[in-house]
């Protein structure tokens, strides 16, 4: 029996599944003619984040830099983005891979110009 292939987003990248050529995405947000046509930006659903920008810990910190940590876990700070946000990005920044037959983008989270989520809590929508 084959086992399952697991594909790991690593550091401040993100799995986006890339919109095939819409004028507006779900959210109802317009991509003008002129920036779609030149591909400078796009945009798609996050599917897998990353764990974030690594920071070491201060206090497993020796006096010698070659000595061990002592096998410490790895401090993360997370990503703005989650899975489920609509990103839109910088193209350029892109890069596309293929996983189990279908096509996806991982893009740097510094690629990212707007996160759109359905999560208004927080937010004062009424005037």
């Amino acid at each position: 029996m084959p086992k399952k292939k697991q594909l790991i987003v690593v550091g401040d990248r993100l799995l986006i599944d890339a919109d095939k050529n819409q004028d507006r995405t779900d959210f109802g947000l317009y991509l003008p003619p002129g920036v779609k046509e030149k591909e400078k930006v796009r945009g798609g659903y996050v599917v897998k984040v990353g764990p974030g920008y690594p920071m070491p810990d201060p206090s497993s910190m020796k006096d010698e830099p070659w000595s061990s940590s002592g096998g410490d876990e790895i401090k993360y700070v997370p990503l703005q983005a989650q899975v489920g946000d609509y990103a839109i990005f910088l193209n350029g920044h892109a890069i596309e891979i293929e996983f189990e037959g279908k096509p996806f983008l991982v893009v740097p989270q510094s690629a990212i110009l707007v996160l759109m989520r359905d999560d208004f809590s927080g937010m004062d929508l009424e005037d």
